[in-house]
């Protein structure tokens, strides 16, 4: 409320939510359409067959921020060390796969 008053009194409009449109019911659709989004943009680890993975898909895998993994490349103290392709981290696929106990 305090926020409302400021923005009104800094001259910004201001929307308010309509409790007779806002559905709290929509929210598990949309949770259920990025989870279907996430499997079809990562297939399950088993699958994977490809001798790299990008930052994004290690990430994934592995539970972690895309960002932590440029940390452990920069760093050089994370427990994955990656191999530089033209200036690009491509993570080993069968290391992401022992790191996250994926037996393949």
């Amino acid at each position: 409320m305090v926020c409302t008053y400021l923005a009104r009194a800094a001259g910004l409009k201001v929307q308010t939510m309509n409790p007779a449109t806002h559905s709290d019911q929509a929210a598990p659709a949309s949770i259920a359409g990025a989870m279907r989004r996430q499997i079809a943009l990562y297939p399950p680890l088993a699958q994977v067959d490809r001798p790299n993975l990008k930052t994004e898909e290690a990430a994934h895998y592995l539970n972690r921020r895309p960002q932590t993994l440029r940390a452990w490349a920069c760093l050089e103290n994370g427990p994955l060390r990656p191999r530089r392709i033209n200036g690009l981290l491509a993570w080993n696929t069968a290391e992401v796969k022992a790191l996250a106990g994926v037996t393949a």
